[in-house]
């Protein structure tokens, strides 16, 4: 039973996971916190590379911020997607006002835009607000 490699969103340990239990509220070996919670994790700069890199489960990013009205209207869209896929993909977001070195880092010109990440790399994008269901169909055509 080899498992994938999780990363907690609080203390940033690594945790192995069975895939039978990714749909479990599987907590966090050193913390005790929820390693795969059913709501986007904020993401600091500080943590970013070590969440990104680390999680073999796939990890889709919203650039936003906070004056952005068609970020705060898909937030509860991406949130619903996340519940969703919750053990299947890790939502996170990154408010780009508070973290301009992550929105610089990836050339992020318009928001609300979302970075799919796979064990580190950038896998797709894609900018504009979105719909639960529009979110779920965008990674079920990168192969989410």
């Amino acid at each position: 039973m080899k498992g994938l490699m999780v990363v907690c969103p609080s203390c940033g340990s690594l945790n192995r996971v069975p895939q039978e239990r990714l749909g479990d509220k599987a907590k966090c070996g050193k913390c005790h916190a929820e390693i795969l919670p059913d709501h986007p994790v904020n993401l600091a700069a500080a943590r970013f590379n070590t969440y990104i890199q680390k999680n073999e489960l796939p990890v889709l990013v919203d650039f936003w911020a906070p004056w952005c009205g068609p970020c705060r209207s898909m937030a509860p869209q991406f949130e619903q997607a996340g519940r969703t896929l919750r053990g299947r993909v890790l939502f996170a977001k990154v408010n780009t006002e508070e973290e301009q070195s992550l929105g610089a880092r990836f050339q992020i010109r318009s928001i609300p835009s979302m970075v799919l990440f796979k064990i580190g790399k950038e896998h797709a994008r894609v900018s504009g607000a979105m719909g639960a269901a529009d979110i779920q169909r965008w990674l079920a055509a990168q192969g989410v």
